[in-house]
């Protein structure tokens, strides 16, 4: 519960299906899954707009379009991601690009008093060393990964952007953070993508050419947990209506899996048949990565589709759009 600052008391409950839910970054990995989940749960009001539309760093232009809109309930599920290449190459402007929009959305979210407001981080905003696992005091207690310091320093930021809102407005904002997502909408471009997406192409690509090898960066023994994007979005919806904290809560499944397995896993789910050789020279990141989903599990939540079925079905989506998806 929040004591709201106009004396009544907030308590989480089923959200109003009538009213307006603006869900930044609609067309993404995320936020199109939970567009999909909203509309499947009888939401009538679900508000999107491209970036074409609507250019979240354009300060002027997201403080108009709140405004006009007026929201009962935002989603801030845009931001400028990408894997570990894009990641440190580019830091300045996955800082920038992800203040600014965090910034933006969560001013002019703050202006309209938007009572319920869902923030999504990553799980990269843990430390690197941070024992396994990864509980949501571990936040702030060590040195991050340096692949992606830039992009994990600002969604830290969000989540004190949205404690800040509960602190000073006593507004009943949350944040989530999940932990490594795929699904429908994912982004499969060579240099843009995460692992698994990045590994679905290649092998997919490999297996279609009858190429007799794949080779994946570094050595393989890292391990991740993954998470399929609409157990993501109904993880959402449910800490929307059922959590009330300061706290970030951390949405996985709370199992991992080396990234040899996965690449094994998704070679059989594709019929690549060679050999795989992985390149040491290239970075491995963060050696262990699985969160302690605890805290979403006393919420009333747990994780839905096993990691075969949701391949399967990521892979399936993957050939049926492959010639419209980003390069």
């Amino acid at each position: 519960m929040t004591d709201l600052k106009d004396g009544r008391v907030f308590t989480p409950a089923s959200l109003d299906r009538s009213a307006r839910v603006y869900v930044a970054g609609h067309r993404g990995l995320v936020g199109s899954a939970i567009v999909r989940r909203l509309e499947a749960e009888g939401f009538t009001d679900v508000v999107g707009r491209t970036s074409a539309e609507l250019d979240l760093k354009d300060r002027d232009a997201v403080f108009a379009f709140f405004r006009e809109v007026q929201p009962a309930v935002v989603v801030l599920a845009a931001a400028k991601v990408g894997g570990i290449l894009a990641n440190s190459t580019y830091p300045v402007d996955f800082l920038s690009d992800n203040l600014r929009i965090q910034t933006n959305v969560m001013d002019a979210a703050l202006e309209q008093r938007v009572e319920r407001f869902l923030f999504l981080g990553s799980s990269c905003i843990y430390p690197k060393l941070a024992p396994q696992p990864i509980k949501e005091d571990t936040l702030l207690t060590g040195h991050l990964e340096p692949t992606n310091d830039a992009y994990a320093i600002a969604k830290i930021a969000g989540i004190l952007g949205v404690q800040s809102v509960r602190r000073q407005y006593g507004l009943p904002w949350i944040s989530a953070m999940p932990t490594n997502l795929y699904g429908p909408n994912d982004n499969f471009s060579p240099k843009g993508s995460h692992v698994l997406p990045a590994l679905i192409r290649r092998y997919d690509e490999a297996a279609a050419a009858g190429a007799q090898s794949v080779t994946n960066w570094g050595s393989g023994n890292p391990r991740r947990e993954f998470l399929h994007v609409d157990d993501m979005a109904e993880a959402c919806l449910h800490l929307l209506e059922h959590y009330d904290g300061p706290a970030q809560v951390n949405v996985g499944t709370g199992s991992d899996v080396s990234i040899r397995e996965i690449a094994e896993t998704i070679a059989e789910v594709v019929g690549f048949e060679g050999v795989t050789e992985w390149d040491t020279s290239k970075p491995d990141g963060t050696p262990q990565k699985l969160l302690d989903v605890t805290k979403l599990a006393e919420a009333g939540w747990t994780a839905r589709i096993g990691l075969r079925d949701g391949l399967e079905q990521t892979v399936a989506w993957y050939r049926q759009h492959a010639g419209a998806l980003r390069g």
